[in-house]
């Protein structure tokens, strides 16, 4: 049998982020306070699919926002949780990028 390991949502972001790792030992809530673009959030999404519970793209999307806010970054200049509520009214409706 072979194991494979997938980084985590949380890692990717902050790989997306461009910010040092940080000793979490060392540093309690640690919080990120950088802005990410929304094609680098859909692009996160895309490579987190196969290991996301959700049945529709967008369901991974809000996933990963979800992370977003977690670690305390914004999503083009907006708060994870407006673009999950623009998803949820149809506003935003995500498509999965095709490369």
């Amino acid at each position: 049998a072979t194991v494979t390991i997938k980084p985590t949502a949380t890692s990717l972001l902050i790989k997306e982020l461009k910010e040092p790792l940080r000793d979490r030992k060392k540093t309690k809530d640690i919080k990120h306070n950088g802005n990410l673009t929304v094609e680098q959030v859909l692009g996160v999404a895309k490579k987190m699919r196969s290991s996301s519970m959700a049945k529709e793209f967008k369901g991974t999307v809000k996933e990963i926002l979800g992370t977003c806010r977690a670690i305390g970054c914004s999503v083009g200049g907006r708060s994870p949780q407006e673009w999950q509520n623009d998803i949820d009214t149809g506003d935003f409706v995500p498509e999965e990028p095709s490369d």
